[in-house]
């Protein structure tokens, strides 16, 4: 057996939670590989919603266990906070592991991310303030704390010897209003939550069931477009979204990755600053961010919306080798007579379909072609056979454009509303 990647091929918000909700009972273990409390999948089972930040999305399932990797950052607070909804909801935390060498958010991180972001002015980075970056600036600075240092008799004294760092740090930054003391409070309360979860050596777990013959899908938080080294620097988060993050995530070779299912929406949609070639400032921007209720599920901040983006699209598909595609919020589109696709960009007087260094740096206009919308409603339908002629045609030809088999099609955000086309 080999690990299956689920990942998206935007900027973040594809609707990962969703299709790992509903693909996790095909596997024995689900595994977050990076990110932190900045994701915000979503799953809506019945008349429930749940927002998960930390957890794997496969936790619904019972069959599934659910483990929290070593490349994932962890707020005990957060992860606290989503325990305690879900025991509410007797959903059963057994199957719930945590790796050790995973690195712990500190108060102190969010204190300076807050700092940082607001020295920027207007050339803020659109950090959603949850501590992240200067977290993994910390762990590649070696100076990080990891859930494993929790039970050390010596991680009182690393833990103040890191926040009398930031301290220092926060000199340098315009005071801002944060209560350290407070938050440092409830953080300690917070880790003996985190202890009694279930800590374990990722690599060695993971290999382990691995050589068992178990399958597991490796979840990615964020989007592709997001990631550290190839997404639209800086305006990126601070870990590798890729597939090849999956690897040091995890603790796997890279020989162990199997099929990689990449997540897009049917349209586009980004969250704070940096470069969105297809966006939309009017009224069909609106519309989308309107019907698709485009509001982040962490930060409740409005998404920017536009049309999909073939080259952005290409690029992404090409570094994390995705051999097969989920389409996401078809239904967002029932309502267009009209759907554009940017097929190419114009760049210095040229056609291209590939991306530029810096999307920032460049005057990119997008060359569009229109394809005729269905103007009809989609729910209900659960075979793919069923769909309008007009709403498959515009999927086969997004198929033809990204060179990758399109294997499912959600038409909304519950379980039930999705369609397996292959």
């Amino acid at each position: 057996m080999g690990v299956d990647v689920l990942l998206g091929l935007q900027w973040g918000d594809e609707g990962k939670g969703k299709i790992v909700d509903y693909l996790s009972d095909k596997y024995d273990i689900v595994a977050r590989f990076q990110g932190g409390p900045n994701a915000g999948h979503t799953i809506v089972i019945g008349d429930k919603k749940f927002v998960l930040h930390t957890i794997p999305s496969g936790i619904f399932r019972e069959s599934s266990i659910n483990i929290i990797g070593n490349g994932v950052v962890i707020d005990p607070i957060t992860l606290e906070k989503e325990l305690i909804k879900l025991r509410a909801e007797n959903v059963s935390l057994d199957k719930l592991l945590v790796a050790k060498k995973a690195h712990l958010i500190l108060p102190s991180h969010r204190y300076l991310d807050a700092a940082s972001e607001a020295a920027k002015g207007k050339e803020k980075i659109g950090s959603t303030l949850k501590g992240i970056g200067p977290t993994y600036m910390d762990k590649t600075g070696r100076n990080g704390l990891r859930v494993g240092d929790i039970f050390k008799s010596n991680f009182m004294d690393k833990y103040t010897a890191l926040k009398n760092k930031h301290v220092d740090l926060l000199k340098l930054y315009p005071p801002i209003d944060f209560d350290l003391e407070k938050e440092e409070e409830l953080w300690m309360e917070s880790l003996e939550a985190l202890k009694k979860l279930q800590t374990i050596d990722c690599s060695y777990y993971i290999n382990k069931k691995l050589e068992e013959g178990k399958s597991i899908l490796a979840e990615g938080a964020q989007g592709s477009m997001l990631d550290i080294d190839f997404g639209t620097y800086p305006y990126v988060t601070s870990s590798n979204t890729m597939t090849a993050g999956v690897c040091i995530g995890l603790g796997i070779a890279p020989t162990k990755i199997k099929n990689v299912l990449g997540i897009t929406k049917a349209y586009c949609t980004r969250v704070g600053a940096g470069p969105f070639p297809t966006e939309l400032e009017g009224e069909v921007g609106e519309e989308l961010r309107k019907v698709g209720q485009e509001f982040g599920a962490t930060t409740g901040r409005p998404r920017r919306c536009g049309w999909i983006d073939i080259p952005q699209l290409k690029y992404t598909i090409m570094i994390n080798g995705v051999t097969s595609l989920a389409i996401t919020k078809l239904d967002v589109l029932n309502g267009f007579s009209d759907i554009m696709v940017a097929e190419n960009y114009m760049m210095n007087g040229d056609a291209t379909d590939e991306l530029p260094y810096d999307l920032q740096g460049e005057e990119i206009l997008p060359l569009y072609a229109t394809k005729k919308g269905w103007e009809s409603d989609l729910e209900g339908i659960t075979d793919y056979a069923e769909l309008p002629q007009v709403a498959k045609d515009y999927l086969e030809y997004l198929e033809k454009q990204l060179g990758v088999p399109i294997h499912y099609v959600s038409t909304g955000p519950a379980r039930r509303s999705l369609i397996l086309k292959a």
